[in-house]
Protein backbone atom coordinates (compact mmCIF):
# COMPACT_ATOMS: atom_id res chain seq x y z
CA UNK A 1 0.00 0.00 0.00
CA UNK A 2 1.33 3.76 -0.65
CA UNK A 3 1.49 6.22 1.89
CA UNK A 4 -0.68 9.45 0.18
CA UNK A 5 1.20 12.13 -0.32
CA UNK A 6 -1.35 14.66 0.97
CA UNK A 7 -0.65 13.04 4.69
CA UNK A 8 2.37 15.10 4.81
CA UNK A 9 2.20 19.01 5.86
CA UNK A 10 5.09 21.25 6.80
CA UNK A 11 4.50 23.30 9.97
CA UNK A 12 5.15 27.19 9.92
CA UNK A 13 6.68 27.56 13.14
CA UNK A 14 9.10 24.38 12.90
CA UNK A 15 12.50 25.24 14.49
CA UNK A 16 15.16 23.50 12.40
CA UNK A 17 15.94 22.95 8.52
CA UNK A 18 13.26 21.74 6.30
CA UNK A 19 15.57 18.59 5.62
CA UNK A 20 15.00 17.93 9.46
CA UNK A 21 11.50 18.87 9.71
CA UNK A 22 10.63 16.11 6.67
CA UNK A 23 12.53 13.36 8.71
CA UNK A 24 10.25 14.11 11.77
CA UNK A 25 7.69 13.64 9.78
CA UNK A 26 8.24 10.09 8.20
CA UNK A 27 9.86 8.81 11.78
CA UNK A 28 7.08 9.75 13.59
CA UNK A 29 4.31 8.26 11.07
CA UNK A 30 6.60 4.83 11.48
CA UNK A 31 6.58 5.34 15.38
CA UNK A 32 3.32 6.38 15.70
CA UNK A 33 2.31 2.84 13.99
CA UNK A 34 0.45 5.19 10.30
CA UNK A 35 3.37 4.22 8.63
CA UNK A 36 3.20 0.30 8.55
CA UNK A 37 6.10 -1.59 7.57
CA UNK A 38 6.62 -2.10 3.61
CA UNK A 39 4.29 0.72 2.62
CA UNK A 40 5.93 2.59 -0.45
CA UNK A 41 6.41 6.40 0.27
CA UNK A 42 5.67 9.18 -2.12
CA UNK A 43 8.59 9.44 -4.72
CA UNK A 44 10.80 12.33 -3.95
CA UNK A 45 9.46 14.57 -6.99
CA UNK A 46 6.42 14.21 -5.85
CA UNK A 47 6.54 14.99 -1.92
CA UNK A 48 8.74 17.85 -2.89
CA UNK A 49 6.31 19.46 -5.30
CA UNK A 50 3.24 18.88 -2.81
CA UNK A 51 5.60 20.79 0.69
CA UNK A 52 6.87 23.00 -2.09
CA UNK A 53 10.30 22.49 -1.32
CA UNK A 54 13.65 21.42 -3.56
CA UNK A 55 13.60 17.54 -4.80
CA UNK A 56 17.27 17.26 -3.07
CA UNK A 57 15.82 18.59 0.15
CA UNK A 58 13.04 15.00 0.07
CA UNK A 59 16.03 12.80 -1.44
CA UNK A 60 18.55 14.01 1.41
CA UNK A 61 15.65 13.51 4.42
CA UNK A 62 15.38 9.50 2.54
CA UNK A 63 18.84 9.03 2.45
CA UNK A 64 19.64 9.87 6.20
CA UNK A 65 16.26 7.71 7.12
CA UNK A 66 17.40 5.39 4.84
CA UNK A 67 21.09 5.19 6.70
CA UNK A 68 18.86 4.81 10.13
CA UNK A 69 17.08 2.14 8.69
CA UNK A 70 13.86 3.51 8.87
CA UNK A 71 13.42 3.34 4.93
CA UNK A 72 14.18 1.12 2.33
CA UNK A 73 15.31 1.41 -1.20
CA UNK A 74 14.21 -0.98 -3.58
CA UNK A 75 16.36 -0.38 -7.10
CA UNK A 76 13.93 2.04 -9.57
CA UNK A 77 10.65 1.37 -7.26
CA UNK A 78 11.17 3.83 -5.11
CA UNK A 79 11.24 4.25 -0.84
CA UNK A 80 9.20 1.49 1.37
CA UNK A 81 8.97 1.80 5.16
CA UNK A 82 11.56 -0.98 6.39
CA UNK A 83 11.14 -4.34 7.76
CA UNK A 84 13.51 -3.12 10.60
CA UNK A 85 12.07 0.17 11.35
CA UNK A 86 11.37 0.50 14.77
CA UNK A 87 8.48 -1.38 16.62
CA UNK A 88 5.75 1.57 17.65
CA UNK A 89 5.95 1.82 21.44
CA UNK A 90 2.39 0.61 23.29
CA UNK A 91 0.61 2.99 24.70
CA UNK A 92 -1.90 2.14 27.18
CA UNK A 93 -5.79 3.34 25.30
CA UNK A 94 -5.94 7.03 26.84
CA UNK A 95 -9.16 7.32 29.33
CA UNK A 96 -12.65 7.81 27.53
CA UNK A 97 -13.53 11.68 27.49
CA UNK A 98 -15.92 12.66 29.99
CA UNK A 99 -19.17 14.22 28.00
CA UNK A 100 -20.39 17.20 29.76
CA UNK A 101 -23.48 17.41 27.84
CA UNK A 102 -27.16 16.81 29.13
CA UNK A 103 -28.37 14.01 26.21
CA UNK A 104 -31.70 14.33 28.04
CA UNK A 105 -31.75 17.79 27.09
CA UNK A 106 -30.00 18.27 24.02
CA UNK A 107 -31.49 16.29 22.08
CA UNK A 108 -34.77 17.95 20.58
CA UNK A 109 -36.53 14.31 19.20
CA UNK A 110 -35.07 10.93 20.01
CA UNK A 111 -35.45 8.25 16.74
CA UNK A 112 -34.54 4.97 19.47
CA UNK A 113 -36.50 2.90 21.52
CA UNK A 114 -39.33 2.28 18.83
CA UNK A 115 -40.60 -1.54 17.64
CA UNK A 116 -38.49 -2.30 15.13
CA UNK A 117 -36.77 -5.53 16.61
CA UNK A 118 -33.00 -6.31 15.79
CA UNK A 119 -32.60 -9.24 13.71
CA UNK A 120 -29.44 -11.74 13.69
CA UNK A 121 -26.78 -10.65 12.02
CA UNK A 122 -25.52 -14.35 12.08
CA UNK A 123 -28.72 -15.64 10.64
CA UNK A 124 -27.03 -17.37 8.00
CA UNK A 125 -24.78 -19.70 10.80
CA UNK A 126 -28.11 -21.38 12.04
CA UNK A 127 -28.79 -24.39 10.83
CA UNK A 128 -32.82 -23.74 10.70
CA UNK A 129 -33.28 -20.03 9.69
CA UNK A 130 -36.89 -19.57 9.73
CA UNK A 131 -35.79 -15.97 9.33
CA UNK A 132 -38.25 -13.66 6.78
CA UNK A 133 -37.04 -11.40 4.32
CA UNK A 134 -33.44 -12.60 3.65
CA UNK A 135 -31.33 -14.01 0.11
CA UNK A 136 -30.84 -17.08 -0.56
CA UNK A 137 -27.22 -17.67 -2.03
CA UNK A 138 -27.95 -20.47 -3.63
CA UNK A 139 -30.73 -18.91 -5.74
CA UNK A 140 -29.86 -15.63 -6.54
CA UNK A 141 -28.26 -15.12 -9.54
CA UNK A 142 -24.69 -13.57 -8.67
CA UNK A 143 -23.02 -13.81 -12.08
CA UNK A 144 -25.24 -11.89 -14.13
CA UNK A 145 -25.93 -9.68 -11.55
CA UNK A 146 -21.85 -8.79 -11.97
CA UNK A 147 -21.90 -8.51 -15.47
CA UNK A 148 -24.82 -6.13 -15.70
CA UNK A 149 -22.27 -3.49 -12.68
CA UNK A 150 -19.51 -3.84 -14.91
CA UNK A 151 -21.76 -3.50 -17.62
CA UNK A 152 -23.10 -0.41 -15.62
CA UNK A 153 -19.26 0.51 -14.89
CA UNK A 154 -18.66 1.19 -18.96
CA UNK A 155 -17.47 3.86 -20.42
CA UNK A 156 -21.35 4.44 -22.23
CA UNK A 157 -22.79 4.70 -19.06
CA UNK A 158 -19.91 7.32 -17.53
CA UNK A 159 -22.49 9.42 -16.70
CA UNK A 160 -25.25 7.67 -15.34
CA UNK A 161 -21.85 6.40 -12.82
CA UNK A 162 -20.93 9.61 -11.86
CA UNK A 163 -23.33 12.31 -12.45
CA UNK A 164 -25.30 13.97 -9.82
CA UNK A 165 -28.74 13.42 -11.10
CA UNK A 166 -29.89 15.88 -8.02
CA UNK A 167 -33.64 15.39 -7.75
CA UNK A 168 -33.90 12.89 -10.70
CA UNK A 169 -33.38 9.58 -11.60
CA UNK A 170 -32.05 6.76 -14.16
CA UNK A 171 -34.11 7.41 -17.06
CA UNK A 172 -33.62 3.51 -18.24
CA UNK A 173 -35.15 2.22 -14.38
CA UNK A 174 -38.06 5.00 -14.43
CA UNK A 175 -38.71 3.38 -17.82
CA UNK A 176 -38.56 0.50 -17.13
CA UNK A 177 -40.93 0.60 -13.96
CA UNK A 178 -43.22 2.61 -16.71
CA UNK A 179 -43.17 -0.19 -19.30
CA UNK A 180 -43.27 -2.91 -17.30
CA UNK A 181 -42.99 -3.56 -13.47
CA UNK A 182 -46.06 -1.27 -13.18
CA UNK A 183 -48.32 -2.44 -16.08
CA UNK A 184 -48.33 -5.94 -14.48
CA UNK A 185 -50.40 -4.76 -11.46
CA UNK A 186 -52.48 -2.91 -13.88
CA UNK A 187 -50.96 0.32 -13.26
CA UNK A 188 -50.32 2.92 -15.80
CA UNK A 189 -48.06 5.75 -14.65
CA UNK A 190 -45.90 8.84 -16.72
CA UNK A 191 -42.11 9.37 -15.42
CA UNK A 192 -43.65 12.44 -13.77
CA UNK A 193 -45.69 10.37 -11.72
CA UNK A 194 -42.61 7.84 -10.94
CA UNK A 195 -40.07 8.26 -8.41
CA UNK A 196 -37.63 6.16 -6.85
CA UNK A 197 -36.31 5.39 -3.29
CA UNK A 198 -33.49 3.75 -1.16
CA UNK A 199 -36.02 0.86 -0.68
CA UNK A 200 -40.14 0.84 0.35
CA UNK A 201 -39.48 1.66 4.07
CA UNK A 202 -37.93 4.68 2.93
CA UNK A 203 -40.89 5.33 0.40
CA UNK A 204 -43.15 5.29 3.37
CA UNK A 205 -40.99 7.58 5.49
CA UNK A 206 -41.38 10.02 2.02
CA UNK A 207 -44.74 9.54 2.09
CA UNK A 208 -45.54 10.22 6.03
CA UNK A 209 -43.32 13.31 5.75
CA UNK A 210 -45.79 14.62 3.22
CA UNK A 211 -48.91 13.79 4.05
CA UNK A 212 -48.87 13.64 7.73
CA UNK A 213 -49.04 16.71 10.37
CA UNK A 214 -49.44 17.06 14.41
CA UNK A 215 -53.42 17.31 13.52
CA UNK A 216 -53.46 14.72 11.31
CA UNK A 217 -54.58 11.33 11.83
CA UNK A 218 -53.44 8.05 10.07
CA UNK A 219 -54.96 4.62 9.90
CA UNK A 220 -52.87 1.46 9.89
CA UNK A 221 -53.61 -2.01 10.40
CA UNK A 222 -52.97 -4.22 13.63
CA UNK A 223 -50.85 -6.24 13.25
CA UNK A 224 -48.79 -3.94 10.56
CA UNK A 225 -45.15 -3.35 9.72
CA UNK A 226 -43.55 -2.46 12.71
CA UNK A 227 -41.16 -0.20 11.08
CA UNK A 228 -44.42 1.60 9.61
CA UNK A 229 -45.36 2.38 13.36
CA UNK A 230 -42.44 3.69 14.00
CA UNK A 231 -41.76 6.09 11.35
CA UNK A 232 -45.65 7.47 12.15
CA UNK A 233 -44.80 8.07 15.76
CA UNK A 234 -42.09 9.84 14.58
CA UNK A 235 -43.98 11.93 12.37
CA UNK A 236 -46.18 12.69 15.62
CA UNK A 237 -49.68 11.89 13.88
CA UNK A 238 -52.19 10.75 15.60
CA UNK A 239 -52.23 6.40 14.90
CA UNK A 240 -55.95 4.90 14.54
CA UNK A 241 -54.80 1.16 14.66
CA UNK A 242 -57.56 -1.45 12.89
CA UNK A 243 -57.51 -5.09 13.79
CA UNK A 244 -57.28 -7.10 10.74
CA UNK A 245 -59.53 -10.07 9.72
CA UNK A 246 -58.95 -12.78 7.56
CA UNK A 247 -59.60 -10.75 4.61
CA UNK A 248 -57.48 -7.97 5.78
CA UNK A 249 -58.03 -4.44 6.56
CA UNK A 250 -61.82 -3.74 7.20
CA UNK A 251 -62.86 -0.37 5.55
CA UNK A 252 -66.24 0.25 7.97
CA UNK A 253 -63.82 0.23 11.01
CA UNK A 254 -62.00 2.84 9.41
CA UNK A 255 -62.71 6.32 11.23
CA UNK A 256 -64.18 9.10 9.74
CA UNK A 257 -61.35 11.04 11.23
CA UNK A 258 -58.44 9.22 8.85
CA UNK A 259 -56.88 11.27 6.83
CA UNK A 260 -54.44 8.59 5.28
CA UNK A 261 -55.17 5.20 5.35
CA UNK A 262 -51.76 2.49 5.43
CA UNK A 263 -52.09 -0.95 3.99
CA UNK A 264 -51.00 -4.01 2.43
CA UNK A 265 -53.98 -5.29 0.82
CA UNK A 266 -52.19 -8.37 -1.78
CA UNK A 267 -50.14 -9.36 1.31
CA UNK A 268 -51.03 -8.13 4.37
CA UNK A 269 -48.01 -8.00 6.80
CA UNK A 270 -47.46 -9.97 8.77
CA UNK A 271 -50.17 -12.02 8.65
CA UNK A 272 -50.42 -12.49 4.75
CA UNK A 273 -54.39 -11.81 4.13
CA UNK A 274 -55.09 -11.11 0.91
CA UNK A 275 -57.72 -8.11 0.42
CA UNK A 276 -60.88 -9.15 -1.85
CA UNK A 277 -61.85 -7.08 -4.52
CA UNK A 278 -65.35 -6.16 -3.16
CA UNK A 279 -63.33 -4.91 -0.34
CA UNK A 280 -60.94 -3.07 -1.88
CA UNK A 281 -63.72 -1.42 -3.99
CA UNK A 282 -65.21 -0.68 -0.36
CA UNK A 283 -61.95 1.13 0.94
CA UNK A 284 -61.75 3.30 -2.29
CA UNK A 285 -65.36 4.36 -1.27
CA UNK A 286 -64.76 5.20 2.14
CA UNK A 287 -61.56 6.88 1.24
CA UNK A 288 -63.34 8.64 -1.33
CA UNK A 289 -66.23 9.57 1.49
CA UNK A 290 -64.00 10.64 3.85
CA UNK A 291 -61.48 12.34 1.58
CA UNK A 292 -58.71 10.30 2.39
CA UNK A 293 -55.63 9.21 0.87
CA UNK A 294 -54.60 5.95 0.51
CA UNK A 295 -50.99 4.57 1.03
CA UNK A 296 -50.56 1.29 -0.71
CA UNK A 297 -47.35 -1.04 0.43
CA UNK A 298 -47.25 -3.86 -2.30
CA UNK A 299 -44.24 -5.31 -0.85
CA UNK A 300 -44.68 -9.20 -2.38
CA UNK A 301 -46.65 -9.38 -5.08
CA UNK A 302 -44.25 -11.19 -6.91
CA UNK A 303 -43.70 -14.12 -5.23
CA UNK A 304 -47.74 -14.95 -6.23
CA UNK A 305 -46.76 -18.76 -7.23
CA UNK A 306 -50.43 -20.39 -6.11
CA UNK A 307 -52.57 -18.28 -8.12
CA UNK A 308 -52.19 -15.04 -9.79
CA UNK A 309 -52.10 -11.76 -7.57
CA UNK A 310 -55.40 -9.88 -7.29
CA UNK A 311 -54.95 -6.32 -9.06
CA UNK A 312 -53.10 -3.65 -7.37
CA UNK A 313 -55.29 -0.90 -5.49
CA UNK A 314 -53.27 1.29 -7.13
CA UNK A 315 -54.88 -0.10 -10.14
CA UNK A 316 -58.46 0.30 -9.13
CA UNK A 317 -58.00 4.18 -8.66
CA UNK A 318 -59.72 6.51 -10.71
CA UNK A 319 -58.91 9.75 -8.65
CA UNK A 320 -55.68 9.61 -8.20
CA UNK A 321 -56.08 8.63 -4.39
CA UNK A 322 -53.88 5.57 -4.03
CA UNK A 323 -49.93 6.30 -3.76
CA UNK A 324 -48.44 2.77 -4.80
CA UNK A 325 -45.28 1.49 -2.85
CA UNK A 326 -43.10 -1.06 -4.94
CA UNK A 327 -39.57 -2.80 -4.08
CA UNK A 328 -36.98 -4.09 -5.45
CA UNK A 329 -35.24 -5.15 -2.21
CA UNK A 330 -37.87 -8.09 -1.45
CA UNK A 331 -37.17 -10.01 -4.60
CA UNK A 332 -33.67 -8.84 -5.79
CA UNK A 333 -31.88 -8.58 -2.15
CA UNK A 334 -32.54 -6.49 0.66
CA UNK A 335 -29.02 -4.94 0.67
CA UNK A 336 -30.05 -3.18 -2.41
CA UNK A 337 -32.09 -0.76 -0.82
CA UNK A 338 -33.93 0.13 -4.15
CA UNK A 339 -37.54 0.94 -4.21
CA UNK A 340 -40.44 3.24 -5.77
CA UNK A 341 -43.20 5.62 -5.35
CA UNK A 342 -46.42 5.85 -7.68
CA UNK A 343 -48.77 8.81 -7.23
CA UNK A 344 -49.96 11.61 -8.64
CA UNK A 345 -47.16 14.59 -10.52
CA UNK A 346 -48.07 16.97 -7.52
CA UNK A 347 -47.17 14.44 -4.59
CA UNK A 348 -44.34 13.19 -6.73
CA UNK A 349 -43.19 16.58 -7.17
CA UNK A 350 -43.03 17.26 -3.65
CA UNK A 351 -41.48 13.67 -2.46
CA UNK A 352 -38.76 14.48 -4.99
CA UNK A 353 -37.58 17.74 -3.22
CA UNK A 354 -37.48 15.67 0.04
CA UNK A 355 -35.69 13.19 -1.00
CA UNK A 356 -33.36 15.62 -2.92
CA UNK A 357 -32.95 17.54 0.27
CA UNK A 358 -32.16 14.83 2.53
CA UNK A 359 -30.25 12.24 -0.06
CA UNK A 360 -29.88 13.80 -3.93
CA UNK A 361 -30.84 10.60 -5.66
CA UNK A 362 -30.22 6.52 -4.95
CA UNK A 363 -26.52 6.02 -5.92
CA UNK A 364 -26.42 6.32 -10.89
CA UNK A 365 -24.53 2.99 -10.48
CA UNK A 366 -27.03 0.81 -8.61
CA UNK A 367 -29.99 2.22 -10.09
CA UNK A 368 -28.54 1.39 -13.88
CA UNK A 369 -26.79 -1.67 -12.84
CA UNK A 370 -31.28 -2.80 -11.67
CA UNK A 371 -32.18 -1.67 -14.85
CA UNK A 372 -29.94 -3.56 -16.80
CA UNK A 373 -30.70 -6.70 -14.88
CA UNK A 374 -34.37 -5.80 -15.23
CA UNK A 375 -34.06 -5.11 -19.04
CA UNK A 376 -31.97 -8.06 -20.34
CA UNK A 377 -34.59 -10.49 -18.80
CA UNK A 378 -32.43 -11.44 -15.49
CA UNK A 379 -34.75 -10.29 -13.19
CA UNK A 380 -37.82 -12.51 -14.88
CA UNK A 381 -35.86 -15.61 -14.58
CA UNK A 382 -34.93 -15.12 -10.82
CA UNK A 383 -38.08 -14.40 -10.17
CA UNK A 384 -39.55 -17.84 -11.51
CA UNK A 385 -36.89 -19.65 -9.98
CA UNK A 386 -37.58 -17.78 -6.46
CA UNK A 387 -41.39 -18.87 -7.03
CA UNK A 388 -40.75 -22.50 -8.00
CA UNK A 389 -38.71 -22.54 -5.09
CA UNK A 390 -40.75 -21.26 -2.55
CA UNK A 391 -43.78 -23.37 -3.68
CA UNK A 392 -41.83 -26.38 -3.15
CA UNK A 393 -40.78 -25.05 0.27
CA UNK A 394 -43.79 -23.75 0.85
CA UNK A 395 -45.99 -27.38 0.51
CA UNK A 396 -43.08 -29.15 2.39
CA UNK A 397 -43.79 -26.49 5.40
CA UNK A 398 -47.57 -26.90 5.40
CA UNK A 399 -46.64 -31.32 5.48
CA UNK A 400 -44.54 -30.48 8.15
CA UNK A 401 -46.59 -27.94 10.55
CA UNK A 402 -49.29 -30.62 10.40
CA UNK A 403 -47.27 -33.34 11.11
CA UNK A 404 -46.01 -31.85 14.23
CA UNK A 405 -49.80 -29.90 15.12
CA UNK A 406 -48.43 -26.20 15.04
CA UNK A 407 -51.08 -23.86 14.90
CA UNK A 408 -51.29 -21.60 11.29
CA UNK A 409 -52.69 -17.73 12.02
CA UNK A 410 -52.56 -16.69 8.77
CA UNK A 411 -51.23 -17.72 5.42
CA UNK A 412 -51.32 -15.92 2.00
CA UNK A 413 -53.72 -17.51 -0.60
CA UNK A 414 -51.47 -16.68 -3.48
CA UNK A 415 -48.22 -17.51 -1.95
CA UNK A 416 -45.67 -15.59 -0.10
CA UNK A 417 -42.63 -16.28 1.87
CA UNK A 418 -43.82 -17.12 5.18
CA UNK A 419 -46.29 -18.60 7.80
CA UNK A 420 -47.91 -16.58 10.40
CA UNK A 421 -48.05 -18.47 13.33
CA UNK A 422 -50.03 -19.01 17.16
CA UNK A 423 -48.98 -20.49 20.01
CA UNK A 424 -51.32 -21.34 22.83
CA UNK A 425 -52.00 -18.22 24.88
CA UNK A 426 -49.74 -18.78 27.41
CA UNK A 427 -46.82 -19.38 25.10
CA UNK A 428 -43.90 -16.20 25.10
CA UNK A 429 -42.48 -16.49 21.76
CA UNK A 430 -39.73 -14.31 22.60
CA UNK A 431 -38.77 -16.36 25.22
CA UNK A 432 -38.77 -18.97 22.85
CA UNK A 433 -37.02 -17.54 20.57
CA UNK A 434 -34.02 -17.51 22.72
CA UNK A 435 -34.57 -20.75 24.09
CA UNK A 436 -34.43 -21.83 19.87
CA UNK A 437 -31.31 -20.03 19.18
CA UNK A 438 -29.32 -22.52 21.34
CA UNK A 439 -31.39 -25.35 19.48
CA UNK A 440 -30.05 -23.88 15.71
CA UNK A 441 -33.33 -22.34 15.12
CA UNK A 442 -34.29 -18.88 14.03
CA UNK A 443 -38.23 -17.81 14.50
CA UNK A 444 -39.46 -14.26 14.67
CA UNK A 445 -41.72 -13.24 17.62
CA UNK A 446 -44.98 -11.69 16.44
CA UNK A 447 -45.48 -9.08 19.10
CA UNK A 448 -43.38 -6.14 17.74
CA UNK A 449 -46.19 -5.87 15.11
CA UNK A 450 -48.75 -5.13 17.24
CA UNK A 451 -49.85 -1.78 18.50
CA UNK A 452 -51.51 -3.11 21.45
CA UNK A 453 -50.26 -1.54 25.24
CA UNK A 454 -50.21 -5.05 25.97
CA UNK A 455 -49.56 -6.81 22.84
CA UNK A 456 -50.30 -10.68 22.00
CA UNK A 457 -47.21 -12.64 23.13
CA UNK A 458 -47.88 -16.12 21.88
CA UNK A 459 -47.74 -14.88 17.54
CA UNK A 460 -44.77 -15.47 15.47
CA UNK A 461 -43.81 -16.02 11.70
CA UNK A 462 -41.85 -18.42 9.99
CA UNK A 463 -39.94 -17.18 6.84
CA UNK A 464 -39.37 -20.39 4.18
CA UNK A 465 -37.27 -18.03 1.88
CA UNK A 466 -33.80 -18.43 3.42
CA UNK A 467 -33.74 -22.33 4.65
CA UNK A 468 -33.82 -25.08 2.68
CA UNK A 469 -36.30 -27.51 2.04
CA UNK A 470 -34.45 -30.64 3.48
CA UNK A 471 -33.93 -28.90 6.47
CA UNK A 472 -37.54 -27.54 7.04
CA UNK A 473 -38.92 -30.70 8.43
CA UNK A 474 -36.24 -31.19 11.46
CA UNK A 475 -36.39 -27.43 12.36
CA UNK A 476 -40.44 -27.72 12.48
CA UNK A 477 -40.08 -30.65 14.90
CA UNK A 478 -37.31 -28.73 17.06
CA UNK A 479 -39.90 -25.87 17.31
CA UNK A 480 -42.99 -28.22 17.98
CA UNK A 481 -40.70 -30.03 21.07
CA UNK A 482 -39.99 -26.50 22.38
CA UNK A 483 -43.41 -25.99 22.40
CA UNK A 484 -43.92 -28.94 24.15
CA UNK A 485 -46.08 -30.26 21.58
CA UNK A 486 -44.13 -33.82 20.41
Amino acid sequence: MAISVETFFLAPGFQGTLQAQIQQLIAEGILSGRFRRGEKLPSSRKLATHLGVSRITVTLAYTELLANDYLTSRGRSGYYVSENAPVPPSFDPPKPREDRIDWTRALGRRFTGGDTPDKPKDWANYRFPFVYGQTDPSLFDHANWRLCALQALGQKDFTALTADYYDQDDPELVEFIARNTLPRRGIIARPEEILITLGAQNALWIAAQILLTQRRTAAIENPCYHALRDILNQSRCHVDAINVDRDGLNPALISNEADVIFTTPSHQCPTTATMPMDRRHALLEHARNIDALVVEDDYEFEMSFLDAPSPALKSLDTEGRVIYVGSFSKSLFPGLRLGYLVGSEAFIREARALRASVIRHPPGHIQRTAAYFLSLGHYDALIRRIREALKARRAVMQDAIEQYGLTVAGQGAFGGSSFWMRANPEVNTEILAQALKSDGVLIEPGHPFFTDEAPPQNFYRLGYSSIPSERIPEGVSRIARALGQR
